[in-house]
């Protein structure tokens, strides 16, 4: 996503060896597989794999529809018998589009779908109980959901799985859910997360995602906002959290818990069984009215923003906003439906996030995939069991997923031996240029590619569970160029995407047919982006539109007309530009730019990655110098993570350990470090930033004081947010003294505040 330029690091056996990462740590040696550089040398590949994957079959060209920016006309419809899964015949009650604005912050309000005339952003507005539907009525047979209990796969079939959203609806309904009130749902991805979900849209309510890492407090802010009648929550933990501010939720009737039993039985405390029976005297006519009175351009979902810079902010979906994205993304990815062959999916993301909504709820219900849960450990090690075990065809890992696994495989090849690091560097050249080639319209294939094929690519991608994936994916936060080509080089394209939880997660999206390192790709089918306001190099604001956009924020006019203008367009804060190819490049972020004391602006995120490139050892940077006369930077070393708390510990990773040995350093530790104690690696660091500031276009662009903080950013130091982004505001409060330290005796001029309005 950043336009750093820099060259790659040679590449080690490690990315052809063991593809672990420290967010799945070692197998057991019994779960591991063979060095895949030990296999290639001592047998040739076998040519008869099941599948091949999508980089050696020919992509068609997409057609990119360009809506019209008008409201749609109204759609009439009927609603089918209870239990009914003919589709045909479900449609709302009239819209009246035309006497209805385009936003709304209330609760129990209705929008101007943004409809076009033809194509994608003319396709009829549908409910998530019609989609779903739809699907039952085509694919009711096929396997949705698996879940694992011991060594057992647990099966449920789409019919079986809608039904039991309806049951949970009813149950919903028994425990007193009123309609626009929320169900917040607190826990790691399982069935029942989906079935409260979706059980929770059915009876008129808004399904509300929490994140897990949540304190009580936060809790209590999301519960409070969304009115929540019923929370359900995954287990003890979790529980504990709500026990804590029970009494100040005047809206919850009811808690359930979803797995584990109860430690202890309290007043409108249930398990998942007993809510699951709760509703069997509600009858199906009362639910199906509920269902007949919802409306396509009506609210049904809140995603709550991570509160990076305030408090969260209760993000409202409409039912158009998720069957269209649904099937809008669909398309432009190019996912198969399940009359062909099913997709298959991993869910472990969190599921408060729209992109993990998206990816594993939605998506699925509308082409007939199958999602396979993994285990709440899954990002401290058991995912990398999964992925072996599943083989997903689409994959979607936040950059520090695909960052854990490259710095393992890197870490373990270190260890191999000269001819295995000569065969995966000489593998590694090939890779990336065949495909660096094919990116640029070059699909000639070389012999030294299909041979590196035969002996490396294909036994990496099987190693790592991979070997059926078509589609690996990264979003939701910045990911470096480095990671990018690392992946490219051992044939694994990883796509990015770009979006936000006010999109319904995507906007743009890279495909195999139109892919460039660094660019979110192209806007999908059905939308449209223009740049406001754009500087001399083309550089301005992203704004969103499309039918993806959503309603408004829950209560929230003033945040609501910051983010849509009064034409409906959806302002980012993100900054950005095209190529003269249409391909979309983020190159900073309106709140994040940095406005020196000299007037310059600078984004600093491609400062920050071009430090990380160049010197693997560093784990996070952060540049300072908003207002001040230069700039500096707070940096962290790779440190080992507590698997069970997720804190950073003060031991090095290898990786880390082996940059300080080649300097010939002795230092294991974080603390070895810190605070200028080991010469030679201060050096190598000093070096590194004149390596980058040697790229910088002005003075006032160069770092010129910087430290090494005595602990890594993490998620439970606040530092890091639930999807892994930095929250700058956070940091600058936590160490005010180290950065205060920088310009210390420094007389810095009055500037003006940021010039750079968001509409």
């Amino acid at each position: 996503m950043h336009l750093t330029l820099l060259s790659e690091p040679t590449m080690t056996a490690a990315a052809v060896m063991e593809p672990t990462g420290e967010y799945l740590q070692s197998c057991s040696p019994e779960d591991c597989d063979v060095s895949v550089i030990d296999v290639a040398l001592e047998s040739p590949a076998n040519d008869s794999s099941e599948e091949e994957c999508s980089s050696e079959r020919e992509e068609e060209a997409d057609t990119e529809v360009t809506p019209a920016l008008q409201s749609g006309s109204s759609v009439s419809t009927q609603e089918s018998k209870p239990g009914s899964v003919n589709a045909d015949v479900l449609r709302p009650d009239t819209l009246n589009l035309n006497e209805l604005k385009l936003c709304t912050t209330r609760e129990d309000g209705e929008v101007k779908l943004r409809m076009g005339d033809s194509g994608q952003a003319a396709e009829p507005a549908i409910t998530v109980n019609q989609m779903f539907l739809q699907t039952v009525e085509q694919y009711g047979d096929q396997v949705a959901l698996a879940s694992k209990d011991g060594d057992n796969w647990n099966r449920l079939t789409y019919k079986d799985y809608y039904q039991r959203c309806r049951t949970a609806a009813k149950s919903f309904l028994k425990l007193g859910l009123e309609r626009y009130h929320g169900v917040g749902i607190l826990g790691f991805n399982s069935p029942e997360w989906f079935i409260a979900d979706i059980g929770a849209i059915l009876a008129g309510g808004f399904a509300v995602g929490i994140y897990t890492t949540n304190s009580p407090e936060a809790c209590q802010y999301v519960a409070e906002n969304c009115k929540a009648n019923v929370l359900v929550v995954e287990n003890h933990k979790q529980l504990q959290k709500i026990l804590q501010i029970q009494d100040k939720l005047p809206y919850v009737k009811a808690i359930i818990q979803y797995k584990d039993a109860l430690k202890e039985k309290k007043p409108n405390l249930y398990t998942w069984a007993e809510f699951m029976e709760m509703g069997t005297d509600v009858p199906d006519s009362q639910l199906d009215e509920i269902i007949a009175s919802q409306k396509p351009n009506q609210c049904c979902t809140l995603i709550y923003t991570s509160g990076t810079t305030g408090q969260p902010k209760g993000v409202m979906l409409s039912h158009d906003n998720i069957t269209w994205t649904a099937s809008a993304t669909g398309k432009t990815v190019k996912l198969t439906h399940a009359c062909e062959a099913q997709e298959v999916v991993v869910s472990y993301l969190p599921l408060s996030h729209i992109a993990a909504q998206m990816i594993d709820i939605w998506l699925p219900i509308k082409h007939g995939g199958v999602i396979y849960f993994a285990q709440p450990d899954a990002l401290k090690g058991s995912l990398a069991i999964t992925l072996k075990e599943v083989r997903p065809t689409a994959f979607m890992g936040v950059p520090r997923v695909w960052e854990k696994m490259q710095e393992k495989m890197k870490s373990v090849g270190a260890k191999s031996s000269t001819v295995q690091r000569r065969v995966a560097s000489w593998a590694k050249d090939v890779g990336l240029q065949t495909n660096l080639n094919k990116m640029h319209g070059n699909s000639s294939l070389p012999f030294s590619y299909r041979l590196a094929k035969k002996l490396v690519f294909k036994k990496v991608r099987k190693a790592l569970g991979l070997d059926r994936c078509t589609k690996c994916y990264t979003g939701a936060a910045p990911i470096t160029k480095d990671t990018l080509e690392f992946f490219l080089s051992l044939d694994i394209p990883v796509y990015e995407l770009y979006g936000m939880s006010e999109s319904t997660g995507p906007h743009t999206i890279s495909i195999p047919s139109a892919h460039r390192l660094t660019s979110c790709g192209k806007v999908i089918s059905g939308c449209e982006t223009k740049i406001f306001s754009p500087d001399s190099e083309g550089n301005g604001e992203i704004c969103f539109w499309g039918r993806h956009v959503f309603m408004g924020y829950l209560n929230m006019e003033d945040k609501t007309e910051e983010s849509l203008d009064s034409d409906g367009w959806l302002h980012s804060g993100d900054l950005g530009k095209h190529d003269k190819e249409g391909f979309l490049f983020i190159t900073g972020r309106i709140k994040e730019l940095i406005i020196t004391a000299g007037g310059e602006n600078i984004p600093p995120v491609p400062t920050e990655d071009a430090l990380k490139e160049v010197l693997p050892v560093i784990s996070n940077a952060m540049l300072i110098g908003d207002k001040k006369k230069f700039l500096s930077m707070l940096l962290t070393l790779k440190c080992n993570v507590n698997p069970d708390s997720g804190e950073p510990e003060d031991e090095l990773t290898p990786e880390a350990i082996e940059f300080c040995q080649k300097l010939g350093s002795k230092a294991v530790k974080v603390s070895d470090i810190a605070g200028g104690k080991d010469r030679a690696v201060h050096n190598a660091i000093q070096e590194g930033i004149d390596r980058v500031n040697e790229q910088a276009s002005s003075n006032a662009q160069k770092i010129q004081k910087w430290t090494i903080l005595e602990k890594d950013f993490s998620l439970p130091g606040g530092e890091l947010g639930p999807t892994m982004k930095l929250k700058r505001p956070v940091v600058m409060k936590m160490y005010k003294d180290q950065i205060d330290n920088f310009y210390k005796d420094v007389i810095t001029p009055t500037v003006p505040e940021n010039p750079l309005s968001t509409k």
